[in-house]
């Protein structure tokens, strides 16, 4: 496991309790680094959608554990936020929230000489995903697939 999975890991182990309590739930939490810097993220949502309240109340609490189990090595800046309305379809419980809902799927190399595509979910495995659009029904391996999410009309 390297040394992000091994962060991550313990990072959700720190939120699950606290979002347990405060009736949220943990989307994703990852540690990456962009422009220099070292960013601990977590993404947090509930029905209707997480408020800036909901998020200070986990950054303050979160920001109390961290400091008190002190596992990171490095210098990095932690976030607590919504994942948004784009956010990308990565664990089962976001295939079967996205059943029957129209997605957008960017691979990686163009297929048909398409790299995106759109269409209503209609299943899913552990190696592929299949959707229904354009009279069609297309199925994607997970390797080939760059980004998924569900489609926003705007």
């Amino acid at each position: 496991m390297s040394k992000h999975e091994i962060y991550e890991q313990r990072a959700t182990e720190l939120l699950s309790p606290i979002l347990r309590g405060m009736d949220l739930e943990l989307v994703d939490v990852e540690y990456v680094r962009e422009a220099g810097n070292w960013y601990l993220r977590s993404y947090i949502d509930k029905p209707g959608g997480v408020t800036v309240d909901d998020c200070e109340a986990v950054s303050r609490i979160f920001s109390d554990k961290l400091d008190e189990e002190d596992f990171i090595e490095d210098s990095y800046i932690m976030e607590v936020s919504s994942p948004g309305l784009d956010r990308p379809l990565k664990k089962e419980k976001d295939f079967v929230r996205s059943m029957g809902k129209e997605l957008e799927i960017r691979t990686y190399r163009p297929i048909e000489g398409l790299k995106e595509f759109y269409g209503i979910l209609c299943a899913y495995d552990d190696n592929s995903v299949t959707i229904e659009g354009d009279g069609r029904q297309m199925r994607f391996l997970r390797k080939d697939i760059a980004l998924i999410r569900l489609a926003l009309d705007l």
